[in-house]
């Protein structure tokens, strides 16, 4: 029995064809698949027919598995001599859990290799024409959770020190506490009017943007019924999409 090993792989956004060709290799290679819920469907019709696919889909207040159950799977097929692939949508080390993953596959003794993927944090504003940096416009973006562990006990998140402190603020996994973030924001001295575009299912056939402002944008938000997966990109780089869209039909934007 050959020695095992993990690859900790990026799915990418939701287009499969954002995915590496590192990860691409690795994902046909594998003996097992552990993969999550927004991991597009074309990518695991490109796993081997005989390697086993365990899906370990997680969204709010809902958990196939527990975190604890998916790394002993890791390690156990790993220890026996099986090539794992861990397939997370965006990229890994970006509130994927990946650190904690690979953290237990080191404390496992068990070799590990991270691929890093394409992340919605950059891509979904892409497809939206939002670019998160410009010459004119940003020269420094902060990409932070709008869901944070529950178990820390306290909102390690500054959201009014951020609201000046950065030209452009992605937010991902922040639909269901938009309000709060809002208001935060506006509290932190960060201007009514400033441009904001909710992103739902970016990089998909399924995308739509709503596009805002921080004075108004909670109000369309629930308006048009905006649900996860969604990334919330703030700032002046925003106005760029009326210009620079170039994947959805105007039908979908609003």
């Amino acid at each position: 029995m050959g020695e095992g090993k993990v690859y900790l792989v990026g799915a990418g956004p939701g287009d499969p064809g954002l995915i590496t060709i590192r990860g691409l290799k690795v994902l046909r290679e594998a003996d097992v698949v552990v993969h999550d819920r927004l991991v597009a469907k074309a990518l695991m019709r490109l796993v081997p027919e005989r390697a086993e696919k365990i899906f370990v889909g997680k969204r709010a207040g809902w958990h196939t598995l527990p975190q604890s159950e998916i790394n002993k799977i890791m390690v156990e097929r790993a220890r026996g001599g099986k090539v794992v692939v861990r397939l997370k949508g965006g990229d890994p080390f970006l509130f994927g859990r990946g650190g904690e993953e690979a953290e237990e596959l080191w404390r496992s003794g068990v070799k590990f290799e991270v691929v890093p993927g394409v992340t919605s944090a950059m891509a979904a504003p892409a497809y939206a024409g939002i670019p998160v940096t410009h010459r004119g416009y940003a020269s420094s973006v902060a990409i932070v959770t709008g869901h944070e562990d529950p178990v820390k006990g306290r909102e390690l998140v500054d959201w009014r020190g951020l609201a000046t402190a950065v030209d452009t603020i992605v937010v991902l996994m922040g639909v269901r506490r938009l309000k709060e973030i809002v208001g935060e924001l506006i509290e932190g001295g960060r201007g009514r009017k400033t441009g904001v575009a909710i992103i739902e299912w970016g990089t998909t056939g399924r995308q739509r943007t709503i596009m805002g402002t921080l004075g108004d944008i909670v109000a369309k938000a629930a308006a048009h019924k905006v649900s996860s997966p969604a990334v919330v990109v703030i700032g002046e780089v925003v106005g760029l999409s009326e210009r620079l869209h170039w994947f959805e039909g105007e039908r979908q934007r609003r």
